[in-house]
């Protein structure tokens, strides 16, 4: 007799723990996605089985956490700022501290009057896509290197009815010719080549080249910052996601190219995540 919800989360939570620190969240969200279910089902009906189809799967899923792959490429999405996002192998894995970028960005943008804005290394397109979705006056800009993760960014936006965004494949500023910004944001590589966090948790299965950035990860965000200057509008404001401990070189930056009310903004932890900074023209 095949296993019941109950049973099979029981069981594969135990195992799951020695991988992770979310066993039983992974298990839930896992067997959620066979079943295509939400996780009150799994409480409403401890009791149901699952088809041989639906196990197989969930057993062939398990076995890949169990291996250290992300939950977000095993089932394939992630939510941000309440939507849910195609992700893959070929893009970062949404964190919910970057919605740290949008919580600022907002206010920065009046949502009554057009706005410029681009979004410098988009990834799946989460900051891209969202700045769109809540600032539908606005053109927003998505650009990458990787004409992968422009793919994701293209269905992301295709899915969730996105009209106002627009797609180019370019290195940071290398291949857009539009000017006069007013808002420029990035999550760039940040993290420098021999940081020991990269051979640990999901970061491993991330594609290296959205997280490795020379100069001890501060060579993407120093490049950003002196080209934004040339596109930036008279008032508009660069904001950049850097890492923990790199507040006081993200400042010194920015500060050094002359930009004004130079500030950072810290996470959901409580860590310094975000340096913004507003450019005057002299």
């Amino acid at each position: 007799m095949p296993d019941s919800i109950k049973t099979l989360l029981a069981q594969s939570s135990q195992k799951l723990a020695a991988v992770s620190d979310s066993a039983l969240l992974d298990a839930e969200v896992l067997l959620c996605h066979c079943l295509h279910k939400s996780r009150s089902f799994l409480r409403a009906w401890p009791e149901k089985s699952l088809s041989d189809e639906q196990n197989e799967q969930f057993n062939s899923l398990l076995t890949q956490r169990l291996k250290g792959v992300p939950i977000a490429y095993l089932t394939g999405n992630r939510e941000f700022w309440s939507r849910k996002f195609i992700v893959n192998e070929a893009v970062l894995i949404p964190r919910p501290d970057s919605e740290l970028l949008i919580e600022l960005c907002l206010p920065r943008l009046n949502p009554n009057q057009a706005a410029k804005i681009i979004d410098l290394g988009s990834g799946s397109g989460v900051l891209a896509i969202t700045l769109a979705a809540e600032r539908p006056l606005a053109k927003v800009i998505a650009c990458d290197i990787s004409c992968k993760a422009l793919e994701i960014t293209q269905l992301n936006a295709k899915n969730l009815n996105i009209r106002n965004l627009h797609c180019i494949h370019s290195n940071w500023f290398e291949s857009i010719n539009e000017h006069n910004f007013d808002l420029v944001v990035s999550n760039p590589p940040y993290i420098a080549a021999d940081d020991p966090h990269l051979k640990q948790g999901d970061v491993r299965f991330e594609p290296g080249s959205a997280l490795v950035s020379g100069e001890n990860g501060l060579q993407d965000i120093r490049l950003i910052a002196a080209q934004a200057r040339e596109r930036l509008t008279n008032g508009g404001w660069l904001l950049i996601e850097h890492g923990y401990n790199q507040q006081q070189d993200v400042q010194a930056i920015f500060s050094g190219l002359n930009y004004q009310d130079v500030n950072t903004h810290t996470d959901l932890s409580n860590n310094p995540r975000v340096t913004s900074g507003l450019w005057k023209h002299s």
